[in-house]
């Protein structure tokens, strides 16, 4: 118990950093994050992947078209690294899942001695009380049952401008995508990362989130509304620690 009260004691020490940055902003909205190159970002980790061999085109002679070219006007669809390009993103899961399990188990043991050496008699004579039949019985009864629902339903319909961060060996595109918008004091972020192909993309410089490889899509927010929706440090803590 002293070391669990210690624990509980120092958590507000660890986490002193961000109450003193929750304090500052008491009275104001969360702030936006600044525009930032997504290649700087410490979690930024470049994509290395199985590629084929590279295959490189030359313009025939006498020829204004050249070998691997979308149309013979320049393509305005994104396909270097800083272009920019629309992800829609249209997810619509649902699931229901029911698990039922019983179990159940009933022991019985017993132990006698009808004959020991002639020993029986001397212990009856001496014992008139004592069945021998039934010198020892043990039993043992088990019962186990456990339901469990999950029932999900989520659906997510929004357009978020996405930036080609790195070109792969076979011309496919990663892509990173960020948007944060602030209404009062609450800060909806969404967050959009994969790997996609330039066959992919439409006239419109648009592709669809399900064409996606590797995606990685967050939507979430920060602010007065969603720390209120949050348990607090020490429930969180005991939620961990706690065998029940």
């Amino acid at each position: 118990m002293l070391r669990y009260a210690f624990l509980i004691g120092l958590m507000p020490l660890l986490s002193g950093c961000n109450l003193v940055d929750r304090l500052n902003a008491l009275g104001n909205p969360p702030p936006l994050s600044p525009i930032q190159n997504p290649v700087m970002n410490p979690a930024y980790r470049p994509v290395s992947l199985p590629m084929p061999p590279t295959t490189h085109y030359e313009s025939s002679k006498n020829s204004l078209w050249r070998q691997g070219e979308k149309s013979f006007f320049k393509d305005q669809r994104a396909s270097q690294v800083g272009d920019i390009l629309t992800v829609i993103i249209n997810l619509k899961d649902s699931a229901k899942l029911n698990n039922e399990t019983s179990r159940g188990r009933n022991n019985s043991d017993k132990l006698g001695v009808d004959n020991f050496a002639g020993l029986e008699t001397r212990i009856k004579k001496n014992h008139k009380s004592l069945n021998l039949a039934k010198m020892v019985g043990a039993g043992s009864s088990m019962n186990s049952k456990g339901t469990g629902t999950i029932k999900r339903d989520e659906e997510i319909k929004v357009n978020v401008a996405a930036v080609v961060t790195q070109v792969l060996p076979n011309n496919n595109l990663v892509i990173l995508g960020r948007q944060e918008v602030r209404v009062n004091y609450e800060v909806r972020e969404l967050q959009v990362a994969g790997i996609i192909r330039p066959e992919d993309i439409t006239s419109e410089n648009k592709i669809n989130s399900e064409k996606i490889a590797e995606a990685r899509i967050s939507y979430g927010g920060r602010g007065h509304i969603t720390d209120v929706q949050q348990p607090r440090y020490g429930q969180q803590f005991l939620d961990i620690i706690l065998p029940y």
